[in-house]
């Protein structure tokens, strides 16, 4: 486990190539002095991934919109999007709705094809009962050959829809922390077992903990040497021989 403290456009290309590039940019909805859109770190993304990586980026629908250009620019190409639903959100305005959800993108290099993406898919037990089922066809001729007797076996199991419930952190490290278990959720879908994360925008060290928990590999990145060192110490807590190399700026 390793937090670099700086710039991710400067120090992450170092540690590249990552199997799954993880980013909380800031959105840039806010007038919030942090809240500022970070620029050119799209295209870098692009030469820290590997050919069969993605990246999944952090965001809401205005964001999303306005860099649009940017991912395109850079090379990148759509793959899905998941909600990530929080029923603790808040919002910003009383003249709206209350805002309790977030964007979360996958995207990868144009020039790789997504039958070479890894993409484990996550599946999850049915809220029904399972059940198996054998049905006797009647023979069919002709063109369509004989078909006869057809089973199938419920396993039990669901491929994981794609609004996912988890409450936001409160009181946690930084003001706008994840939710470990859906930063797990993210990691199993796109990082193999022992591959490395790059963290472009670490903040307080979540998605650190959550590949610690499933076995990967992780480099984060932060810029504020106060919220890096926190994030440190997170890991540290957790994990025995954590790297902690200081300010690498």
């Amino acid at each position: 486990m390793t937090i670099l403290v700086g710039d991710c456009r400067q120090l992450m290309p170092e540690h590249a190539p990552f199997d799954m590039i993880l980013a909380d940019p800031p959105y840039g909805d806010t007038a919030l002095k942090w809240d500022r859109r970070v620029e050119a770190w799209h295209r870098l993304s692009v030469q820290c991934l590997k050919p069969t990586g993605s990246l999944w980026v952090f965001g809401s629908l205005r964001y999303f919109m306005a860099d649009t250009p940017r991912f395109e620019d850079a090379g990148l190409k759509y793959a899905q999007e998941i909600v990530w639903r929080k029923p603790n959100g808040s919002g910003m305005a009383a003249d709206r709705f209350k805002r309790v959800h977030e964007h979360v993108v996958q995207f990868y290099r144009r020039d790789a094809k997504w039958s070479d993406i890894y993409n484990d898919v996550q599946r999850v037990p049915a809220l029904h009962k399972s059940k198996s089922v054998r049905r006797q066809r009647p023979d069919r001729v002709g063109h369509a050959g004989r078909i006869g007797a057809h089973e199938y076996h419920d396993d039990g199991m669901r491929i994981m829809k794609s609004v996912i419930d988890a409450k936001s952190p409160r009181g946690g490290i930084h003001p706008t922390e994840k939710p470990i278990g859906l930063l797990e959720v993210l990691i199993r879908t796109s990082c193999p077992p022992g591959g490395t994360i790059g963290d472009f925008f670490a903040g307080s060290g979540a998605a650190g903990e959550a590949a610690t928990m499933i076995g990967r590999v992780y480099v984060g990145c932060e810029i504020d040497p106060l919220m890096a060192s926190r994030a440190q110490a997170r890991l540290a807590a957790l994990f025995p021989f954590f790297d902690q190399p200081g300010d690498e700026r």
